[in-house]
């Protein structure tokens, strides 16, 4: 089987993943084809530019307002620098991360990201797959395209995120449809009480509902691989729904009572996450942590962990990068578990990320951007380059696993600018 682009696809079947070889930069990329030019995540940016309509490359690309918070993402991270033990004997490395009693090849997943499917053909499938192949955990959107149930026959493991209103009757529904599904993590999302400002949504034609228009048209015809490799095969299958807001069938994607599905999200608070905890039997996480006060509420809950994230710059611009507040949050929340997303593109951030406690990281933007370019293959092959990176930083480190990973191998540069290494250290 292959891709639009010629590519052998991946078998579905889960496997154990290759062993990285840290030698292979000097012998050139391990795909062939188009994607032997993608090197690292943020190169299939571009690709996808050129591939996707301006109305959803941008939903997907872009952030609220103006981007404060989306570029302090990556920023955070430029200003932790490793502090490289030698001569340790890393020969027998592993990224082997347990959590919740589930073995996972590598400390990073994929994470939630609405209407992928538009992005490419049944593109949640392709990343949920993909991703039970390669062995790292895929979180499937509340607002995906692809019922629940359709993923998790193709995936078992897939967590499932919810955006809940404040409605405990659609949320008992809702638990109950997951449930039969065979979810065994849900992933609640709380950072949503309104819409952000996504202005760039505006500016690059994309809405919700979304709106037939001669641009979006225009931008159809000229990328043709898109119209037909994505939108045409989609269309066959009948227009698409937001198929997992609530336990019934959500509103087609261009209906103008879309809106109904994304209401009342102002009345959810904690005490919706304690009937939730009291009703809900598999893991519970919460999303979009950003205080520790909040952290230590989740813990006390009965929430099994939390990921500290803003949203990936989508929602309130000028909220903190989940990287600068993640140290706090793991002293509030004690024993439980927190992960992390937003601004990771590299091996090295995956690391760094863990160095100050988060226990896995979850990526979106560029898996979505893979998909797009060459659906299985082009996830498989992000996913690989982000674990051969991992792989190299952890020898170059002089540490075997994820877990030997502390802060003493970070140095705050932005509180050393000298050459002391004195108090800034971490």
């Amino acid at each position: 089987m292959t891709t639009q682009l010629g590519l052998p696809q991946p078998e579905h079947s889960p496997v154990q993943p290759e062993a990285p070889n840290a030698w292979k930069a000097f012998n050139g990329a391990r795909a062939s084809g188009p994607l032997a030019r993608v090197l690292a995540l943020e190169d299939f940016e571009p690709l996808a530019r050129a591939r996707l309509p301006r109305a959803i490359f941008g939903y997907v690309a872009g952030a609220a307002e103006t981007g404060t918070s989306f570029r302090d993402n990556r920023q955070a991270f430029a200003e932790w620098g490793f502090v490289p033990r030698v001569l340790r004997n890393v020969a027998r490395r592993s990224q082997r991360t347990t959590l919740f009693g589930k073995e996972y090849a590598t400390p990073f997943g994929i994470a939630p990201m609405g209407i992928a499917a538009l992005s490419a053909y049944e593109g949640d499938l392709v990343l949920a797959r993909s991703a039970a192949h390669a062995g790292i955990p895929f979180i499937l959107s509340g607002t995906s395209l692809t019922p629940v149930e359709k993923v998790m026959r193709e995936a078992p493991d897939s967590w499932f995120q919810a955006y809940l209103p404040g409605d405990s009757a659609r949320i008992d529904a809702l638990l109950d449809r997951i449930e039969r599904a065979g979810v065994g993590t849900l992933v609640v999302t709380v950072d949503i009480p309104v819409a952000g400002n996504r202005e760039n949504n505006i500016r690059a034609g994309f809405s919700t509902p979304l709106r037939p228009s001669l641009r979006l048209a225009w931008d159809g015809l000229t990328r043709p691989r898109w119209l037909i490799g994505t939108l045409a095969r989609t269309l066959l299958n009948g227009m698409p729904h937001f198929e997992n807001s609530f336990a019934e069938r959500g509103a087609p994607i261009i209906a103008r009572n879309v809106d109904r599905d994304f209401s009342e999200r102002d009345h959810f608070d904690w005490t919706h996450i304690a009937r939730i905890r009291r009703r809900w039997r598999g893991n519970l996480v919460i999303k979009g942590v950003l205080s520790p006060e909040d952290a230590a509420i989740a813990r006390d809950t009965g929430s099994d962990a939390v990921i500290a994230s803003n949203h990936g710059g989508r929602q309130l611009d000028g909220a903190v990068c989940a990287l600068r507040v993640l140290p706090e949050i793991v002293r509030a929340a004690g024993p439980m578990p927190v992960m992390l997303d937003g601004g990771v593109r590299r091996g090295s951030d995956v690391l760094k990320a863990i160095a100050l406690g988060a226990r896995l990281v979850f990526v979106g933007r560029p898996f979505n951007f893979a998909a797009a370019v060459a659906r299985d293959a082009g996830v498989a092959h992000a996913i690989a380059l982000l674990r051969d990176e991992v792989d190299r930083n952890l020898a170059m480190l002089g540490v075997s696993t994820p877990a030997d990973i502390d802060r003493g191998h970070l140095l705050d540069l932005s509180r050393s600018r000298t050459s002391s290494f004195g108090t800034p250290w971490a």
